[in-house]
């Protein structure tokens, strides 16, 4: 069967699944969604970033690469594993239903995870947590310290702990490694859990045909796990501060650029060691996903370089990347790769030629297609080779983008090219994606249930309030899933559509 069949799927991140608990999880809800895709031929699910979140609860910004969300496990899950009660459960605060309120659910999910522990510690068959930390040492011994430390020191950044701590000196590591014993075990035994509530997920949706598509951030944040344990493969002063960090130049998004502060790679010393760290990452995420999209691609063939006592992106230079060496490198060792390249942005030639060398589907953003009919966006110049989006998850929805974006010139030119007036922008952009040649097309869970501004997850520059849309049990049943049912296989994106190669013989599934 083809990597990338020609297929359609929802975008979705599970903290915005409904739940009783104040966010999404990875219980009945995220197995419902997955019916509810099967139910409507949807055959992938696409997902934010899955790791930690700190500060800004952003997905993009996490305490670790590797790392899942404990915010993400289900409690209920816990119970039916008999590692909490129903009595545990019985003091559930009146959440929000519509939005994830980050100060609150994550005390309250805090306690009960902390119950969950104390009650595992009990238990005598420790097996499988003893293999899971084994096989996942390289990064979870790492990891379990950094939050053990991070956590007695108030939850502020590594550089500001004592400086044997934060520069990594042997003797205090050891120490603390001794000290902070049962804290290191208590976040391995949640990242056992996530995993394994993870794991179930993946097995029951790849069962019924649902490929899970992740998310991989080029860069990681200063305040990490990553950078902790890795300082010498940054570009840091002798604190473990920033000289240089991440960002674009003004751009669509942002006229002052933006100024993501993440720290950049020494790429010459990763070179060095074969690439070691990011060969664990890639093997990581494709553990727990079926597709990757590798946001921010183009970093890859050069970056946005801005020294870091700089307060805005203006000031930057773009810096050669890895390029092909480091793609093939990649690929040398894990063979081909389901990765999806995030080529939005300023994309020269040289982007392009590393994306079409290593045969990367690229994305095609159906906001961004109105103005001329040269437009890479417009459907009539989509090569097969992508993946085709009515907005992401840092654009507006398409009903507030209509609404709140589209001038009357866009409007004329839209009117024109579709050659009828507009009645309902959401299904025809829907429609325009659908019967794009591109081999995957991919609808936002709020364009489906026809949300406008309200429903935006991300404003990229905008400080607060990200990243905390849900919807409700009732979104299930919205009169949305039969228009997208009906175009599906209209635009033959149905699972029982989709060509099954056996041989050297494709035939196509009625």
């Amino acid at each position: 069967m083809t990597l990338f069949p020609r297929s359609s799927g929802i975008l979705l991140h599970p903290t915005s699944l409904p739940g009783r608990y104040g966010i999404g999880d990875l219980g009945d809800n995220a197995y419902r969604f997955v019916d509810w895709l099967v139910e409507h031929g949807q055959s992938i699910w696409q997902v934010l970033p899955l790791g930690p979140t700190s500060y800004g609860d952003s997905p993009y910004q996490t305490l670790s690469a590797f790392a899942g969300n404990p915010n993400l496990i289900s409690l209920d899950k816990l119970v039916e594993d008999g590692l909490l009660i129903e009595d545990d459960l019985s003091d559930v605060p009146g959440f929000p239903t519509d939005s994830v309120d980050y100060g609150w659910i994550i005390p309250f999910h805090n306690e009960k995870l902390q119950v969950a522990y104390q009650n595992y510690k009990e238990s005598d068959d420790k097996k499988a947590f003893n293999t899971f930390c084994d096989d996942n040492a390289y990064w979870l011994d790492d990891f379990a310290l950094f939050v053990a430390l991070k956590n007695e020191h108030d939850l502020r950044p590594w550089v500001e702990w004592e400086s044997e701590l934060a520069l990594r000196d042997e003797k205090a590591i050891a120490n603390a490694i001794t000290k902070y014993a049962d804290e290191i075990d208590e976040q391995k035994f949640r990242q056992w859990v996530f995993h394994k509530q993870w794991y179930a997920l993946k097995y029951y949706a790849n069962g019924k045909g649902v490929r899970l598509f992740g998310d991989l951030p080029i860069f990681v944040a200063h305040d990490s796990s990553d950078v902790w344990a890795n300082q010498s493969q940054y570009f840091l002063d002798d604190t473990g501060n920033p000289t240089v960090i991440a960002g674009v130049p003004p751009d669509y998004f942002s006229p002052t650029g933006q100024r993501w502060g993440n720290p950049l790679y020494r790429w010459d010393m990763m070179k060095a060691d074969g690439y070691s760290w990011w060969i664990e990452r890639f093997k990581a995420i494709l553990s727990i996903v079926d597709y990757i999209r590798i946001d921010h691609f183009r970093g890859f063939e050069a970056y946005w370089e801005i020294p870091a006592e700089e307060e805005t992106a203006i000031n930057g230079e773009w810096i050669e990347g890895p390029k092909e060496h480091f793609f093939q490198a990649i690929q040398d060792e894990l063979g081909e790769l389901p990765v999806i390249a995030e080529d939005l942005g300023v994309i020269t030639e040289g982007v392009e030629k590393l994306r079409e060398d290593f045969n990367l589907p690229g994305m095609k953003v159906l906001q961004f297609a109105w103005g001329e009919p040269t437009n890479p966006f417009l459907p009539h110049n989509h090569p097969v080779n992508c993946v085709v989006y009515t907005g992401t998850h840092d654009n507006n929805t398409t009903a507030g983008w209509f609404a709140d974006e589209v001038d009357d010139g866009t409007l004329n030119f839209m009117k024109d090219y579709l050659g009828q007036d507009i009645y309902d922008i959401v299904w025809t952009m829907a429609r325009v994606g659908m019967r794009s040649s591109g081999h995957t097309f991919i609808m936002p869970m709020q364009d489906v249930l026809g949300l406008g501004s309200e429903g935006r997850m991300n404003t990229p520059g905008k400080l607060g309030g990200n990243w905390t849309w849900r919807f409700t049990e009732d979104g299930f049943n919205h009169s949305g899933k039969d228009a997208l049912s009906h175009i599906t296989r209209m635009f033959q994106r149905h699972p029982d559509q989709q060509e099954k190669t056996y041989g050297d013989v494709a035939v196509k599934n009625d």
